[in-house]
């Protein structure tokens, strides 16, 4: 147990920690060990990328051998965009109802569900029969899309939101690699090697098991390894009074009527919503553009997803670097930077006719995508902190919306033009960061920081930065009068009792 500032005893499963932590903000680690995977911070930190990985995985296990699926049943574009656009639209809903399931239940509980769930109509792509089946399914498998939110929400709820930038992008970016991994995994390696003892048919109705089967394990590993809080699990906390009980309902309202929070969901469209199409499409893509083999195009269109090693984390370091010298304007101006640059390389992919060109540009234009990515979540703990979650969730499905829009392009546009209708939209989206206004934080162009903002950001003074998520937290003044009324009744306590040992001993000497 361990002493708060009210003199009781305070609940939580860990004395001590690995990682440097902030009493003020929860027991929040201040600094990111990459090769540790100690309970609290990192095991969450790990189990987080690990997961939204797998759910990926099983996500797009299918994309790469969606050429395959179009000749087997023969069905035509449109039909297999609507199955990309059902793929993607799966995962909306869910992602505005998980961002209030983690206020109120943590992020453990629902990442190990939902990314089990996802794992049995993924186990079920061999049953495929038409062009019906196929949308039904990759609805239902893009459920385990909507960890994401999960992921974000878990390092915001075990990181200071000095690192916190830098976490969530590492997560969401390493999650997010296996986009990449799929398509070589699945496409390069897994279907060939089906392939040489069965059919092709056979080989892509059966190959889906393999990421059905991870998925399935992982999502009850992780709700026995992982820890909700760095104090515990909510369920402990709760029971034990540290923590209060949230309302899932009141948190979404709170976070939806934030306007910040759609200027995030609409800029998160053009740059989360612009990967998935991607995962969706380059495959395709290089393979009827460039006529290359199956197996050759999703090795090239695995290196998108790639660059999510990397670039994403960037993105989220640079934000957390330049908030650091400028406070939240810093970090509205790398976000600006990075769309804008995103669209023009949109831009210039769309026009370009030469494979290897082509690959340069996806390059650039990938780490940017990611860089966006990273950036938007270095600004999401800021906008109301005690409803963190479901401000993720509501700018986590911005993602897919912004996929399904972009998905219902290509499946009506020729290509070209659905890439410049795309380019044209992220371009513009960077503009909205003008209008992004957060309560103590100066905006891009106006505004200026509260003081205690600026003391955080420049690490002066002794306030706290506000909590990422907002735990009740002991009030000092009242615990201060409480302490001094139990000092005044034991002093009280002790003179009377004092008194009264002084009387026996007169009555005792008189006897």
């Amino acid at each position: 147990m361990a002493e708060v500032q009210s003199g009781q005893a305070e609940a939580k499963k860990y004395e001590t920690y690995t990682l440097a932590v902030d009493p003020l903000q929860d027991d929040k680690a201040t600094e990111i060990k990459l090769l540790s995977f100690k309970r609290p911070h990192m095991r969450a930190f790990h189990c987080s990328w690990f997961c939204f990985f797998i759910a990926f995985f099983i996500w797009f296990a299918i994309a790469p051998l969606l050429p395959e699926v179009k000749e087997t049943l023969g069905l035509s574009k449109k039909q297999i965009w609507t199955s990309n656009i059902c793929s993607v639209a799966g995962t909306i809903f869910l992602r505005f109802v998980n961002g209030p399931l983690c206020d109120k239940y943590g992020a453990r509980i629902p990442m190990g569900f939902i990314l089990a769930f996802a794992s049995i109509p993924c186990a079920m792509t061999g049953l495929i029969n038409s062009a019906t089946s196929l949308a039904v399914l990759r609805f239902f498998i893009g459920f385990g899309g909507s960890t994401f939110v999960m992921c974000q929400f878990w390092t915001s709820r075990m990181f200071t939101k000095e690192v916190v930038g830098t976490a969530n992008a590492l997560v969401g970016g390493w999650g997010n690699l296996g986009g990449g991994v799929t398509q070589i995994v699945m496409g390069s390696v897994l279907f060939p090697l089906f392939k040489t003892g069965m059919s092709a048919e056979q080989a892509w109705r059966t190959v889906c098991i393999v990421p059905a089967c991870v998925g399935l394990a992982t999502g009850i590993t992780i709700m026995f390894i992982s820890d909700d809080a760095p104090k515990g699990n909510y369920k402990d906390l709760k029971k034990s009074g540290v923590m209060a009980e949230v309302s899932a309902g009141a948190s979404f309202r709170q976070g939806a009527m934030n306007i910040n929070t759609w200027l995030l969901f609409i800029q998160y469209a053009c740059c989360f919503g612009v990967e998935l199409t991607m995962n969706n499409a380059a495959a395709s893509y290089f393979k009827s553009t460039f006529e290359l083999t199956t197996e050759s195009a999703a090795a090239i269109a695995s290196i998108f997803g790639w660059m999510n090693l990397f670039a994403r984390g960037v993105g989220g370091f640079v934000s957390d670097k330049a908030n650091g010298k400028m406070g939240m304007r810093g970090r509205l101006w790398w976000q600006t930077i990075c769309l804008v640059i995103e669209g023009i390389m949109v831009l210039i992919f769309a026009n370009t006719t030469s494979l290897g060109l082509a690959i340069f540009i996806m390059v650039i234009f990938s780490s940017f995508v990611q860089a966006a990515e990273g950036s938007s979540y270095g600004i999401v703990p800021y906008v109301n902190p005690p409803v963190t979650g479901s401000i993720a969730g509501i700018v986590g499905a911005g993602g897919n919306t912004g996929a399904v829009c972009f998905g219902l392009g290509f499946r009506q546009l020729e290509t070209k033009p659905a890439f410049v209708l795309m380019g044209s939209c992220i371009i513009a989206s960077g503009i909205l960061s003008l209008f992004v206004s957060i309560k103590g934080h100066a905006g891009l162009i106006s505004g200026q920081d509260s003081e205690e903002a600026i003391a955080a950001w420049k690490k002066m003074g002794n306030s706290a930065a506000p909590t990422t998520l907002q735990i009740p937290e002991p009030d000092v003044e009242a615990a201060a009068d409480v302490e001094k009324k139990v000092d005044d009744d034991a002093q009280s306590t002790t003179s009377s009792a004092a008194y009264n040992e002084f009387l026996d001993v007169v009555n005792s000497s008189k006897e």
